[in-house]
């Protein structure tokens, strides 16, 4: 009676926080499972483990995960072990790393390719890692790939194992010798040179440039932008090749005529804002990435958006450039837009025309200062930028040109749109839309394929634009005071054109084309009367019955996308290497199950390949944004706005978490949303706010079909008086 009552205690009461269950593994063996007191020291229980298989020498012996990664666990992260994991008894990582080592260097070519994949595996375990380094591993690795005698596989599982290594931060790239960089630069720049092995070349170089101001310039000096171009017509390192431009862009020096900088540095540096903007880069891109026959990858998307900005940021200069009314170079561009506007190709001069008569011109032109419109472009942002936009339409353009400045000088005065000042605000609207001189995002994938079809794709877009301005003023039949309510709906019309994604500047102008002021009007109504309709209390009351059913389908879609589950990208590595995990909510709502991934699923990860799980009634609560553990660790990462807004973490017992980082706003909201309906607390999402009130405004419209065309009164109407008499009844009998 008294084992049957402690066998009953055993299995109805949960067991102490610090014991977890797990099984331990050893090849040629009968599993042990047993129970792991958390608190003891991690060597006695190995020691433990390593007598019940009667194997001697437990100071040799670690333990590992025997799914997923197969992490070495230590003191640090041995709380990440849950009930039930299945652990491996295997040799230590000081002892694996010796014999590896020496094995690397053995003259057997088949025991060396072996050891070096089983190095390659092994480099991404931060303990093993550590024990390798100190044994002078990477240095051995430099000098293999320096010698030039390791090809094919061998070479790629050498430079596998050096780039994991590396990315773990324990060894300074400064440390990398110029030997290795040549070595690495030429199998890029090498015609017929292996993919895995490219890829894990340029990946290399990638890191070296954006961990070491010091091999910036020497990378710089050994792989040319033109060469990388070639080598984006290939789709299996297409991204790698990217990468690494961007890289080579942004860590460029800021200033060039710091002494530092060698001459040939500054030619490189100059080489690459030209080719930047040049045909065959933007061309090859066009051609064999965007419109290419696979789907661009998240991170594709994301080196298109960094290329974009970086682009866009070689017009920051000249943004913050103020002119200098003194100069007269700048101010002959200012008589260049007159000459053109007014004076034909006739009069290449207009040196006899009186002072009066240029300020008339000035003022046609619609420049804010009259008798001197260099003033006018000495305010930052946009500086010079908004006096190159508008040369280049009036040259570029001309009839364009010409047309919207006669056409508005022969209006009444009060409804002419005055151009130049108009071309100065739409330079800084589009430069603060496009957020030139910004640096990327993290995480953002937010790139314009049509900005990759035209070499001069910001003067083009500054050109349509302008003419949309123009046309906008007419529609409105706006006048000078009506300026600044012009230039929001300008904004509006662009910004919505931007978010549908034209594929060309053609596409842009159609989209532009719809969104005439009219169309702008029934928007902002159609939106307001999704947001304001029918406030009479009749309407409110409904609204307040049909909330809770609403509210209730929305927690079940929630509910549903997590059982589907979400793909997540991993933070830390220092390169834009992408490593993933997954998680997703059982069927039965009550266990989230989640796990690491080698690569993007592209369908339902099933529930087998993740391996750890938290119950749902573990969960305490859900934190985002900066209240996140892992937000407050990353200091780098708390820096980034975009990383920021998309972070939130699970918290649970005893006193562990589950870190997020979603990959985009969307699943951000479903998720963060999703747990805390799990929790039963309220879903405040931005997304839930959104589906509420679409739904409602739905669901309220269809229920008040019948009411069209019928004023609602706010009150309810009187009851009539009794009548006189009862003698209209009907009488059944």
């Amino acid at each position: 009676m008294a084992q049957l009552q402690a066998c009953y205690q055993s299995t109805a009461m949960p067991p102490p926080a610090d014991i977890v269950k797990v099984a331990i593994e050893w090849p040629g063996a009968n599993a042990q499972l047993i129970e792991m007191d958390q608190k003891r020291p991690l060597s006695s229980i190995i020691r433990e483990v390593c007598d019940g298989w009667s194997l001697s020498g437990a100071e040799q012996f670690a333990l590992r995960y025997a799914d997923g990664p197969q992490l070495y666990i230590t003191e640090q992260s041995r709380g990440d072990i849950k009930n039930g994991t299945i652990l491996r008894l295997a040799i230590s990582p000081a002892r694996a790393a010796r014999q590896l080592l020496e094995r690397i260097q053995s003259h057997g070519i088949d025991a060396r390719l072996e050891a070096l994949k089983e190095l390659a595996k092994l480099s991404a375990d931060p303990t093993f890692a550590t024990e390798f380094i100190n044994m002078e591993g990477i240095g051995t690795l430099a000098r293999l790939v320096e010698s030039g005698t390791h090809f094919g596989e061998m070479l790629a599982f050498t430079l596998t194992a050096f780039l994991e290594l590396m990315d773990h931060g324990i060894v300074s790239w400064d440390l990398i010798s110029l030997s290795f960089i040549k070595q690495i630069a030429g199998y890029v720049n090498q015609p017929m040179v292996d993919v895995s092995i490219l890829q894990r070349s340029l990946a290399i170089l990638e890191s070296m440039v954006l961990n070491s101001h010091s091999l910036y310039h020497r990378v710089a000096q050994e792989i040319t932008v033109g060469q990388l171009i070639g080598h984006l017509s290939n789709q299996e390192i297409q991204t790698y090749a990217i990468a690494l431009i961007n890289a080579l862009f942004l860590k460029a020096p800021e200033d060039r005529r710091q002494e530092e900088y060698t001459n040939p540095l500054e030619q490189h540096l100059t080489e690459m804002a030209s080719t930047l903007a040049q045909k065959h880069l933007r061309s090859i891109i066009l051609n064999h990435v965007i419109r290419g026959n696979r789907p661009i990858k998240a991170e594709m998307a994301h080196q298109l958006y960094v290329l974009q900005v970086l682009t866009f940021n070689l017009l920051e200069e000249r943004m913050m450039t103020k002119m200098d009314p003194n100069d007269q170079t700048q101010r002959d561009i200012i008589f260049e837009l007159r000459r053109i506007a007014f004076d034909g190709e006739n009069d290449p001069t207009g040196t006899e025309k009186r002072k009066a008569m240029y300020t008339k011109d000035y003022k046609m032109l619609g420049f804010t200062n009259h008798v001197n419109p260099a003033m006018d472009f000495t305010q930052t942002p946009p500086g010079m930028l908004a006096l190159d936009n508008m040369l280049y339409l009036a040259k570029v353009h001309q009839d364009t040109y010409i047309r919207i400045v006669l056409e508005n000088s022969s209006r009444e005065d009060k409804h002419e749109c005055p151009f130049g000042r108009c071309a100065i605000e739409l330079t800084r609207m589009l430069c603060e839309i496009l957020q030139v001189g910004e640096l990327p995002n993290e995480g953002c994938n937010d790139y314009h394929p049509m900005f990759f079809t035209h070499d001069r794709a910001w003067e083009e877009f500054f050109c349509v634009c302008i003419q949309l301005l123009n046309k906008t003023w007419k529609e409105m039949r706006a006048t000078a005071e009506d300026f600044n309510k012009v230039m929001q709906v300008v904004r509006e019309q662009i910004t919505r054109a931007l978010a549908m994604k034209p594929p060309s500047l053609d596409q842009l102008k159609n989209k532009l084309r719809g969104l005439n002021y009219s169309e702008i009007l029934r928007l902002r109504q159609s939106e307001r009367m999704s947001q304001d309709d029918f406030q009479s209390p009749p309407i409110i009351e409904l609204r307040e019955r049909i909330q809770p059913e609403i509210l209730e389908l929305i927690k079940q879609q929630r509910l549903n996308r997590l059982c589907e589950g979400s793909c997540f990208r991993k933070l830390g590595n220092r390169r834009r290497q992408e490593k993933f995990w997954f998680c997703r909510l059982s069927l039965n709502h009550k266990v989230l199950h989640y796990g690491d991934l080698d690569e993007s699923p592209q369908g339902e990860v099933p529930f087998e390949l993740l391996s750890d799980k938290i119950p749902v009634s573990d969960i305490k609560s859900v934190v985002t944004g900066k209240d996140c553990p892992h937000m407050k660790e990353k200091s780098a990462l708390k820096q980034n706005k975009e990383v920021l807004e998309l972070a939130f973490s699970v918290l649970y017992d005893p006193d562990e978490t589950l870190n997020f980082v979603a990959p985009n706003k969307y699943e951000y909201c479903i998720w963060t949303d999703g747990l805390c309906a799990l929790l039963g607390r309220e879903m405040g999402s931005d997304l839930t706010r959104s589906d509420l009130d679409t739904l409602i405004s739905m669901e309220m419209k269809l229920r008040l079909l019948d009411l069209e065309n019928i004023t609602i009164p706010e009150a309810p109407p009187p009851v009539p008086k009794e009548p006189s008499s009862y003698n209209f009844t009907y009488n059944y009998s």
